[in-house]
């Protein structure tokens, strides 16, 4: 039954020992820094307490001044300028994000968000010389443009100042832009190299802020940033940690009426926590679904509502989009439940690649997602339209997404992403050598991706209280590069159970008194393998369960042997 290799992290016990007594913390928190590479005090306190005086200067980002001396030129000539956005949370909350910025600072601005399905991902080129007939003289991209060569070329011919803030690998070559902010630019030592879009986005306000004596309001804008860093699945370290920490406290007291509709027909408004988890599934999906449904301007229109009455409006019809969503989602995954029985085979290469006509654009990137997780391979998914492949890719591990389409870049018509998500275009007809290549490439370069979890610890669950949930919890938020604590207990002791939830869960009464309960998701099919099991070996994560105004620590069970 047991599905993973479960990779026990070493206790140094000395070295524990020492780290907990400098911090002043337990030795399962120290244990806890240690594994995550926060053996040095002085970088494990940094982590423990997030602060603005973590942030980085704007200024030691290459390009970065001038940025700001073109937008302060186009201020005083009052010049028109255009944020060319992108569909996903990440790029939608940095046009928000920079529009009110721009606003501020006296720009004339206006933005405009592509359609992802009619005008697809990235600048455009049709769309620059639409606005140097509008009388655009400066555009600044939000989330993309590191490999729009053509549509650099297509400002320059046209007499626009074309920006590009992204985030993404660039190619060898830049495009001839005016100017790029972007960390990961081989000549650029910024020195943080994994913000999202929005983060990048975020040290453009933050260095006008600073420059026009508006610090005080850095916090406001970190609310977006927040959302936008935890939906990209950046690594929560470095800044992207304080984006995350000073923006989810920031979440619990909302102004923005378009912020307060969106948590409130998510379910979190006015919750005593909001965590990574809030925004990964309830906020960030919303923001989302309207950029894969259609109508993405709905987003920006959003946080740009003055009136609380609109605001609620919007908020319900992205609600309504999403709903959508979640039914061509379940949709695929069911029909790629269908393909599983059919071609096992296909299952077990290195990277799942799977297609289909009938599949919806706009919801593939969750599905890789959720195919990823089910099978524990990564996954592209395609969606087929006549002869043209549309596909988006997530990786976990050693796997390099990337770098793996960059290999077979022959078969593909447009490609761009990083190590763990990545996207693509090709010719339908090409779907089955790609696959091949991919799984060819991946084969030899990286080692295969068997199963496994670390394992920070070995603790009962029998012996958790309050305590070890108010040390675990400093490490949070938790995220892709601080990932949730996971234990082992060697005897999990069961009262009463195994029951069936939604037909797919499985719920156990432990004899626990601080932790009663032990939810294992989506194993359908594993009750009568249990029924008779009175006690069982398990890695779990914890979790606060909040309902009806009590709390109760319940074991997230990961994995399970008899």
């Amino acid at each position: 039954m047991q599905k993973y290799i479960w990779n026990l992290q070493p206790f140094d016990k000395a070295r524990v020992f020492d780290l907990a007594e400098q911090l002043q913390v337990s030795q399962l928190l120290a244990s806890l820094l240690i594994n995550r590479g926060l053996g040095d005090p002085d970088a494990a306190s940094r982590f423990l307490s997030p602060s603005l005086q973590q942030l980085h200067d704007p200024f030691l980002m290459k390009g970065m001044e001038r940025v700001i001396e073109r937008v302060t030129r186009a201020t005083s000539s009052g010049e028109k300028c255009l944020i060319y956005g992108d569909y996903d949370v990440d790029g939608i909350t940095g046009v928000v994000i920079l529009k009110k910025s721009l606003e501020l600072a006296g720009v004339d601005v206006q933005y405009h968000v592509p359609e992802r399905l009619t005008e697809g991902y990235g600048l455009q080129p049709a769309r620059i010389r639409e606005a140097a007939l509008q009388g655009v003289k400066l555009i600044i991209s939000v989330d993309s443009g590191i490999r729009a060569e053509e549509a650099a070329r297509a400002a320059r011919t046209c007499g626009i100042d074309l920006i590009i803030t992204d985030h993404h690998l660039p190619d060898r070559e830049l495009p001839p832009a005016y100017e790029i902010l972007n960390p990961n630019r081989f000549d650029c030592n910024y020195p943080d190299k994994n913000l999202a879009g929005v983060g990048v986005v975020f040290k453009l306000v933050q260095a006008l802020l600073q420059r026009s004596g508006k610090d005080r309001l850095i916090p406001s804008f970190l609310k977006l940033v927040c959302v936008g860093t935890i939906a990209d699945i950046v690594p929560l370290v470095g800044e992207n940690r304080v984006f995350a920490k000073i923006g989810l406290e920031g979440l619990k007291s909302p102004r923005n009426y378009g912020l307060k509709a969106l948590l409130d027909s998510a379910g979190v408004l006015g919750k005593q926590q909001i965590d990574y988890s809030a925004v990964g599934f309830r906020i960030a999906p919303r923001i989302n679904a309207v950029g894969r449904m259609g109508e993405t301007a709905d987003a920006v229109r959003l946080f740009d509502s003055l009136e609380e009455a609109e605001a609620r409006q919007i908020a319900r019809k992205m609600n309504d989009k999403n709903l959508w969503r979640q039914q061509e989602q379940d949709q695929i995954l069911k029909s790629i439940e269908e393909k599983f029985r059919a071609e096992p085979e296909v299952f077990s290469h290195p990277i799942i690649v799977l297609w289909d006509q009938c599949w919806h654009r706009g919801v593939i990137g969750i599905v890789a997602s959720r195919v990823m997780e089910t099978y524990d391979r990564p996954a592209l998914i395609a969606s087929v339209e006549g002869d043209v492949a549309t596909g988006s890719g997530r990786s976990f591990g050693d796997l390099h997404l990337l770098e793996c389409l960059q290999a077979c870049s022959s078969l593909l018509q447009q490609y761009g992403g990083h190590r763990h998500a990545a996207g693509f275009t090709t010719r339908a007809s090409l779907l089955p050598e790609l696959r091949s290549q991919l799984n060819e490439y991946a084969l030899h370069r990286f080692p295969s991706p068997v199963p496994s979890i670390i394992v920070d610890a070995l603790l009962s669950i029998r012996h958790l209280n309050d305590s070890v949930w108010r040390e675990v919890s400093r490490l949070e938020p938790f995220g892709f590069g601080n990932p949730v604590p996971v234990f082992q207990d060697d005897e999990v002791l069961v009262q009463a159970g195994p029951f069936v939830l939604k037909e797919k869960h499985i719920k156990w009464k432990l004899a626990s008194a601080n932790c009663p309960e032990a939810i294992w998701w989506n194993q359908p099919g594993k009750l009568e393998t249990l029924k008779q099991v009175r006690s069982f070996r398990a890695i779990y994560q914890l979790e606060m369960n909040e309902f009806r105004g009590e709390r109760n620590l319940v074991a997230r069970i990961r994995d399970l042997a008899l």
